[in-house]
Parts: C-alpha cells; sequence; structure tokens
C-alpha cells in the first residue's frame, strides 16, 4: 500500500472532490468513508445543497492517514481517533453528523485552514441551535 504522502501526490489537482471519486482514489468503500465520518470527527467533508458530500484534499489526506492507521499500524477506531486529534492537536470536537453548509465553497477561492473551517462548523452548529430555540418559542 502506498505511503500518504505518495498518495497524497496522486491526488487530482482540483478543489473537491464528491464521496466515489474518493472512494476510487483511496480505494476504500463508500459505506466505509461515511462510516468514518461518524467516528473521525476531523474528517467532516461539506455537504454542497443539494446534500452530496464534497471533499477537499485535506480530507483525503486524512482518508489516507485513517486508512494507514487501521490497516497497517493495527490502531483501533478509538485509538486512531485519539492520535489524529492528538496530532492536529484539536480536541476530537467536530460538527455534528447530517449538519450541512448553506452552499458549497467557491471553486476558485484560497484553500481553507483546518482552524477556519472548524471555525465555520462551530458558527454553524450555533445557529442551529438559536433556529431551534427561535422554533421552539
Amino acid at each position: 500500500m502506498a505511503s500518504a504522502a505518495q498518495a497524497a501526490r496522486e491526488i487530482p489537482e482540483k478543489t473537491l472532490f464528491r464521496i466515489g471519486e474518493v472512494s476510487r482514489l483511496t480505494a476504500t468503500k463508500t459505506f466505509v468513508l461515511r462510516y468514518w465520518e461518524s467516528e473521525f470527527p476531523m474528517l467532516q467533508p461539506v455537504k454542497s445543497p443539494s446534500g452530496h458530500r464534497l471533499y477537499r484534499r485535506e480530507d483525503i489526506e486524512t482518508v489516507f492517514e485513517i486508512k494507514r492507521l487501521l490497516y497497517e499500524e493495527g490502531f483501533t477506531i478509538a485509538g486512531a481517533r485519539k492520535h489524529l486529534a492528538e496530532q492536529h492537536g484539536g480536541n476530537g470536537h467536530g460538527m455534528r453528523e447530517g449538519a450541512t453548509l448553506s452552499a458549497a465553497p467557491p471553486l476558485k477561492s484560497p484553500p481553507v485552514t483546518r482552524a477556519q473551517r472548524k471555525l465555520l462548523l462551530d458558527l454553524h452548529e450555533e445557529l442551529l441551535a438559536i433556529l431551534t430555540l427561535l422554533g421552539g418559542e
């Protein structure tokens, strides 16, 4: 199996990828990718208004890293999640499953950093909570 660095070089030069493309690039079945999204908070592709998962290059690199940890290094899912959270300096908390962004990111915008992405996802989750509270009155 290729290393994550080797695999990253083989990712086509484009900004966003659908789940089928990611499945082919990483040799990982789509249902496994969807399961990993629920288990690894750092793997949260954005969703288009039509509900399609849109993975960025960094998401694909994360998939390669998860796959390496699980299949080559022998980590459990919990161990791999903890390892990745420590590596990325995060606390392991991500956007709740099923949350969507109102629009797909523009194709020609500069890449969004992990910190910016997390801030936007947290803001989105807070706005959804506010909407829920307002709807309950």
